[in-house]
């Protein structure tokens, strides 16, 4: 197999470095020097400058876009980059599949070019988050920012351990319990309350927590509640039919098939986990695909327009 070589890497981020748009923090001025002390101090230690991070700035043509996606699903399935260069490739990576969801001519021209390696992991995003939008169609996008908190998630391989002995202990399999997982709150990100009252990282109501034999312990702690989730799809009839487990987790049959894309893709290529664990968390508003960071708070709806006001690099390039 091949792997991103580290100048392929180093590539990939100086150009994504240039492409993206940066947020300037404003410095507070220097105090007035102090008195001179009658010895001379040591000069302060420098701290590397880290370059912020922003919105990808995606390429227009077609087979740039294949060039780079390709680049990123071989450099996310390599030990080359540093564990902090994940996050942005990650990024880039979602952000090109979820453009390509909503235009198909320019998913299919993209398609033409990628290495065939690729073009079935492509197929497999675009049908999982087609499904998703699907199930929002004809509805008006939302002109508020939710009441969440956007918070850093458990480290990949405890959700990895967590998926595991859910697994063993139900039947259930990992890769249907980590798609569930990434659908409902990007791996724990979300931590905030549904406009159905369902909360934590697996979404459950407390209604439903409640039930004798599903929730045991805290419905936010992740361990507990992913396998709560097992259990629950197991009392779903999830063990004779998988579909109809995820059916009752949620009633929506474009639901069941957008998890179940996500499951098969873990199924079939178990690194594409490393991609999936570092996605961030997006909101389709009316203002369009605006990107909420880890340190979004907000502990009650806001106007997008005011809530853009104050973070303007939530909102994607070219708005």
């Amino acid at each position: 197999m091949r792997v991103a070589t580290p100048v392929l890497l180093a590539l990939l981020l100086a150009s994504a470095a240039a492409a993206v748009t940066t947020v300037t923090v404003q410095r507070r001025p220097a105090a007035s020097a102090p008195e001179a002390p009658s010895q001379p101090l040591p000069p302060p230690p420098t701290t590397p400058a880290v370059a912020p991070r922003a919105y990808p700035r995606l390429p227009q043509d077609p087979a740039a876009i294949a060039a780079e996606l390709a680049a990123l699903e071989m450099a996310l399935r390599s030990t080359a980059p540093s564990p902090d260069q994940l996050p942005d490739l990650a990024h880039r990576q979602q952000v090109i599949y979820r453009r390509l969801a909503t235009d198909p001519a320019l998913a299919a021209r993209v398609r033409g070019f990628l290495p065939v390696r690729w073009q079935g992991v492509l197929d497999r995003h675009l049908a999982a988050r087609r499904e998703f939008l699907a199930m929002h169609r004809g509805g008006p996008r939302s002109a508020v920012v939710p009441a969440w908190q956007i918070i850093p998630p458990q480290p990949a391989a405890n959700l990895l351990r967590y998926y595991r002995e859910a697994a063993a202990a139900t039947g259930i399999p990992w890769e249907v319990l980590a798609a569930v997982n990434l659908v409902e709150t990007g791996m724990g990100r979300i931590d905030g309350v549904s406009v159905a009252d369902a909360r934590g990282p697996m979404q459950f109501l407390p209604s439903t927590w409640a039930q004798r034999g599903i929730g045991q312990g805290d419905i936010r702690d992740p361990e507990d509640a992913i396998h709560a989730a097992a259990r629950y799809l197991v009392r779903r009839g999830g063990l004779k039919d998988i579909r109809q487990g995820l059916w009752g987790y949620n009633n929506s049959n474009r639901y069941v098939r957008g998890v179940l894309h996500y499951a098969e893709l873990l199924r079939q290529d178990p690194q594409a986990f490393t991609g999936l664990y570092h996605w961030e968390i997006h909101y389709n508003s009316a203002a369009g695909d605006l990107w909420l960071p880890v340190g979004y708070n907000q502990t009650r709806p806001l106007p997008v327009s005011t809530y853009l006001k104050r973070f303007p690099a939530s909102a994607p390039p070219g708005r």
